[in-house]
């Protein structure tokens, strides 16, 4: 089965696969971008410190989903600083993959987050089969519409309600970018 790279250079960043041994760096950094990722990020703990446990069950299931071949999850990292999180993962079409990301709040607005979505672009696209990549994101996360914007993306669609459960900053219409093969050529 083909997979994308395990660790991969663009820009000012390098992504890395996250492994099992990452939890207390993932732990940390969660917690420390609690303010930051709770308006969006359903998965992040409605109160008090994000549970250690719910960390290494996420690496569990990075790691699993590495190996099926359904998602890849990858640090962010620059000069070897864990600064946020990335991934692709399957987007319900046999063709396209969908792209996620989340930066540090001391590490927003130096386009780490643009640089990792820019290299999972090219990984997607070295699978046989991608044709498309997509970015979803709420409407109200303005933040996160800079990324597919500045790469490219093309919005395709306004979606509500959302498919996900809407977490505090959210108005509940899901904004999907799609960027297709043909057009990075």
């Amino acid at each position: 089965m083909a997979r994308p790279a395990e660790s991969v250079r663009y820009g000012g960043i390098e992504l890395r696969r996250w492994l099992r041994t990452d939890e207390d760096t993932l732990h940390r950094i969660v917690n420390e971008s609690l303010a930051h990722l709770r308006p969006w990020m359903g998965w992040v703990a409605r109160a008090g410190e994000h549970p250690r446990e719910a960390v290494r069950r996420s690496l569990g299931e990075a790691a699993g989903a590495w190996e099926s071949g359904d998602g890849y999850s990858y640090a962010i990292t620059v000069r070897g600083q864990v600064i946020g999180s990335s991934g692709l993962r399957r987007c319900g079409e046999p063709d396209a993959w969908e792209i996620g990301y989340w930066v540090h709040p001391a590490q927003t607005g130096h386009g780490y987050a643009t640089d990792a979505a820019a290299a999972l672009v090219e990984q997607a696209f070295s699978l046989p089969g991608i044709e498309r990549v997509q970015i979803w994101h709420d409407a109200a996360n303005v933040a996160s519409a800079v990324v597919p914007r500045r790469l490219g993306f093309t919005e395709i669609a306004r979606r509500s309600p959302a498919r996900d459960p809407l977490t505090p900053g959210e108005i509940g219409i899901d904004v999907v970018w799609e960027l297709l093969r043909a057009e990075t050529r």
